[in-house]
């Protein structure tokens, strides 16, 4: 590869100081390549199967939560704008049917299946909520900290952001008896993972979408941090986006369709982790609902092939299993 120097030189329209490189600021675009590690997943699972249920809902852009603008993602209003400085009647009882109705019909269906989730749970919403957030900790879930507001932190100043992440944990104290262990900001910037590591108690968080394993980075200090990778793909998100999914049938095939290829991977010797993005106001309508129910009998048909579990018992299995070598002594 030639040196930067002559690249500068020969160059100079087009060079720059990353040019060349895999790994940079915070990015690594070659990864585990074509060598993941030897994952043993219990029972010789061939994939850890997370469901995650985003719990969003009360926390979302509104005047009576002080913001300036009405919400505008994720609803059955494809294509909504913000609008500013107004009330939006129609986006709010959307999202009110998430925490209303939504999110009722979704935990009795995980509990008739007896499936363990992950709650990504923004702390604004599950405040509101104390019923919900009480039958997520009876039924045995994990509820990870999804922020404190379902905001973009893009632009949110450093200062305000910190001060979220710190008001959420205590949230999930108060309300729950126990800090969060995962954290998802969800729609984070380039210095949010800073934040989580510098507040300290967190085992992972999922703000990546970067490989089909949990992986470490070593860029903020002396002790490595556990990322375990999201998904916008197997997602229902894809109900409120163009060229999404259309019905439950085509959810549920979509997560048939890479469920079947993962587990054959691992089969071949490569298991993978596999994550189902799910939304109270989305999936949680009976139609589309319909679809995951189809999904998880199919999953559970699989037998011991596939490890349906929450995402701290991930990060448990990876800080146990591949925790890196130079560093084992210090766990």
């Amino acid at each position: 590869m030639a040196s930067n120097n002559s690249i500068q030189r020969d160059y100079p329209l087009s060079a720059h100081p990353n040019d060349g490189k895999s790994t940079y600021s915070g990015r690594d675009v070659v990864g585990y390549a074509a060598d993941p590690p030897a994952v043993r997943w219990p029972n010789g699972a061939k994939v850890a199967l997370n469901l995650v249920l985003n719990y969003e809902e009360g926390g979302e852009n509104c005047l009576l939560h002080g913001d300036g603008e009405s919400e505008k993602l994720l609803s059955e209003i494809v294509g909504a704008g913000a609008i500013v400085g107004q009330r939006h009647a129609n986006m709010e009882s959307l999202y009110d049917y998430g925490s209303r109705s939504g999110f009722w019909r979704l935990h009795d269906l995980l509990l008739r299946k007896n499936v363990p989730c992950t709650v990504f749970a923004v702390g604004m919403a599950l405040e509101r909520n104390p019923a919900a957030a009480k039958a997520m900790v009876n039924a045995g879930w994990e509820i990870a900290s999804h922020g404190y507001r379902w905001w973009d932190y893009q632009n949110v100043e450093e200062g305000v952001e910190r001060e979220h992440i710190r008001r959420t944990v205590q949230i999930h104290k108060d309300l729950l008896g126990q800090r969060p262990v995962g954290m998802y900001q969800g729609k984070p910037n380039v210095n949010t993972r800073k934040l989580v590591v510098e507040e300290g108690g967190f085992l992972y968080d999922s703000d990546s979408y970067a490989d089909d394993l949990p992986y470490w980075t070593r860029d903020y200090g002396a002790k490595p941090h556990l990322i375990i990778p999201y998904t916008l793909s197997e997602n229902d998100m894809r109900f409120a986006i163009p060229n999404g999914f259309s019905n439950a049938e085509q959810f549920s095939t979509y997560l048939k369709d890479s469920l079947d290829y993962l587990v054959e991977e691992g089969r071949r010797g490569a298991p993978k982790m596999m994550s189902v993005g799910l939304h109270c106001r989305l999936v949680g309508r009976a139609g589309r609902a319909k679809g995951l129910e189809d999904f998880l009998d199919y999953a559970k048909s699989l037998g011991d092939d596939v490890w349906i579990c929450r995402r701290d018992q991930i990060a448990s299995h990876w800080y146990q299993n591949h925790y890196p070598d130079d560093l084992k002594s210090n766990l």
